[in-house]
Parts: C-alpha cells; sequence; structure tokens
C-alpha cells in the first residue's frame, strides 16, 4: 500500500493510485454510432445503421444515410425541396471520409443524390468541388440521370405563394399560414425550426470516421448562393484522430465562423463533444450580437471514443443518435438564447 504522503501527491496531480496492475485508464469506446441532424435523421440513420450493423465502413453508412433524406417527398432535402427565386431546385453536398478525402458539389441541378455524386468527385477526380453545370457534366460522365425538370406539388404551392410579393430580402423568420416555409431556416409557429440540411457523422466498428452533409440550400434563395453545407471546414469535417462535426442552420453565418473545423481543433485540444459545439456557437453569438435572434445555427459532433454532443443558438433544434437496432433516439438539442 502506498504511503499516505504519496498518495496525497498524486491526488494533488488528479491522478489516482491503483494498487494492482493491468487496470486501464483508458475509455472504453462506444461503436460503431451514427448521429444526424434534425427529425428526419430517424429514418436516415435506420439506413445507415443497417451498414454499421454489419461491420460495415462508416463512408457507406454516411452515403447511404443521407440518400433517404435526399429521397423522401415532402422534405426540404433533395429535388422535392423549394427552389431558387428563379424557380430551380439547386442542391449541394460534401462528404469527408478517415483519410481525409473529401468531395463535394453545389449548385447542381436535375440529379437526385447530389451526395453519390460528391463521393464520386472525391473517389475518381483530383479535385475536391465541382460546381453547376461542370458537376452536372460530371455527374452525367458518371452514370447518373438527369431528371424531369420542375417542382414537386409542394414546393409548386410554396413557390407560387412566395412569388405573390416576392421579398427578395433575406428575412430569416417570416412565418405563412400555409406551411410556414419562408427563408429557411425559419421558425414555426410552434416554436421549431424549418430546416433543409442533412448532416450525418459515424463512428464504425473498426473505429474509423466519415461525415455527409446534402441541402438544397434556403428556399427562395438568391440565384447561385451556396452556404455551408457542401463546404469542407464549414459545414463538415472530419478528422480521423479526434473526431467528426457537421453544421445545419444559417449557412452564410457557419462559414464565418468555420464552424465544423472548429469544433474539431477544440476537441483537438481536449473538449468534449458538447462543450466545443457551444464554445463555437458563443463565438457566434458574440459576433452577430441582437442578430443572433434571427437566425438558428447548430452543430452536432462524436469524439473517437464514440461521445457526442450538440448545440444550437435557439430552441428548436433536434438530432437523432442510433447505437443499436432498438436504440435511435431524437434529442433535443441544448441552446444558447
Amino acid at each position: 500500500m502506498l504511503a499516505r504522503r504519496k498518495f496525497l501527491q498524486l491526488s494533488s496531480l488528479g491522478l489516482t493510485a491503483i494498487p494492482f496492475s493491468g487496470f486501464s485508464l483508458k475509455k472504453a469506446v462506444q461503436k460503431p454510432i451514427v448521429i444526424s441532424t434534425w427529425d428526419a435523421g430517424i429514418n436516415a440513420n435506420k439506413a445507415a445503421w443497417n451498414v454499421l450493423r454489419n461491420k460495415g465502413r462508416a463512408l457507406d453508412a454516411v452515403e447511404q444515410g443521407v440518400m433517404v433524406t435526399e429521397n423522401e417527398r415532402g422534405c426540404c432535402v433533395g429535388l422535392g425541396a423549394n427552389p431558387d427565386r428563379d424557380g430551380h431546385v439547386t442542391l449541394d453536398a460534401c462528404i469527408m471520409d478517415e483519410h481525409a478525402n473529401c468531395g463535394s458539389v453545389a449548385f447542381l441541378e436535375r440529379i437526385k443524390h447530389p451526395i453519390q455524386v460528391a463521393r464520386k468527385v472525391m473517389e475518381n477526380t483530383p479535385h475536391v468541388f465541382l460546381v453547376g453545370e461542370g458537376a452536372q457534366q460530371f455527374a452525367l460522365s458518371q452514370g447518373f440521370v438527369l431528371e424531369k425538370e420542375g417542382l414537386s406539388p409542394e414546393a409548386e404551392k410554396e413557390y407560387r405563394n412566395w412569388l405573390k410579393k416576392s421579398d427578395y430580402k433575406p428575412v430569416i423568420n417570416i412565418e405563412n399560414k400555409n406551411n410556414q416555409i419562408a427563408f429557411a431556416p425559419s421558425r414555426l409557429s410552434d416554436g421549431s425550426w424549418n430546416h433543409d440540411t442533412i448532416g450525418m457523422i459515424a463512428l464504425d466498428a473498426a473505429g474509423n470516421l466519415s461525415g455527409s452533409c446534402t441541402t438544397s440550400g434556403m428556399g427562395f434563395k438568391m440565384r447561385g448562393r451556396v452556404g455551408d453545407s457542401p463546404i469542407i471546414g464549414a459545414g463538415l469535417f472530419v478528422d480521423n484522430e479526434v473526431g467528426a462535426a457537421v453544421a445545419t442552420g444559417q449557412g452564410e453565418d457557419i462559414i464565418r465562423i468555420g464552424g465544423s473545423h472548429a469544433v474539431i481543433e477544440l476537441m483537438r485540444m481536449g473538449m468534449q463533444p458538447e462543450a466545443a459545439c457551444k464554445k463555437v456557437l458563443e463565438r457566434l453569438l458574440k459576433l452577430k450580437g441582437d442578430k443572433a435572434k434571427d437566425i438558428q445555427a447548430a452543430i452536432i459532433a462524436i469524439n473517437k471514443n464514440g461521445e457526442y454532443g450538440s448545440y444550437c443558438l435557439q430552441k428548436g433544434f433536434s438530432y437523432a443518435v442510433c447505437t443499436a437496432d432498438d436504440k435511435n433516439d431524437l434529442i433535443t438539442g441544448k441552446y444558447l438564447i
């Protein structure tokens, strides 16, 4: 047994003496695990979990997961989403693996699954980011097909309502009596937020991380507008030695703070995921001041131990966490204001 003096010296350093060998202070890793943004993440997680439960790669999981959301009718992600101000649906997406390989597309039209195109950019080109006509041309060269032009019935209705005023000011919290869809993300009558992005990050059975993010961008945005979602380091960042983070919300402001990368760097310095997300959004709150009440921004993160967390600016954000077949929970995000 250690002498009392020696024990007190160790205690003062935050250490505990263990009188038997073979004990490790290393935390048990919770894996596999997948987490994703918003309530749409529940269904997306199911598809991702089908990959992870069979010891599949996190990269495949985050691709398959968000494809579910891109495919859902009435969702604000994918070709069924609200158009830009000229009546065209344009899509953005990015993906990143455990080796820091990454691919992005933006301002992509008439392609059903932009996340798949982003992965092709990552794997089949020397580039990271393709946009617009070039991104579409590349998608066609990879075997993707052009979908029919036109809006979904839900988006057509919202677009016609918006055209009555055609207010081009980027006001956020505008509500209407139909579906409360405005420039997005906008606060709904129940206090929650309308959203147009799904981000997903996962840790697989091998202990590797990957992430994805896909969006239709702001409803009725200016033609050519691109937010944070396809930007590596803003909407998504993965460092396999540290963790992964993905953001959602007002893309312009997430870009301003390099949201996802900033979270990873704080985690690298020892912060837990929730604390890191909170710290980064506190920076945004300080930057925006009183204007912060007009926007929503949220970040979710996971570290190498499978520990996860999130924070958002305002009440209304939720994220889904799946760790088993019967464990796929929707969690209310903590918020600053």
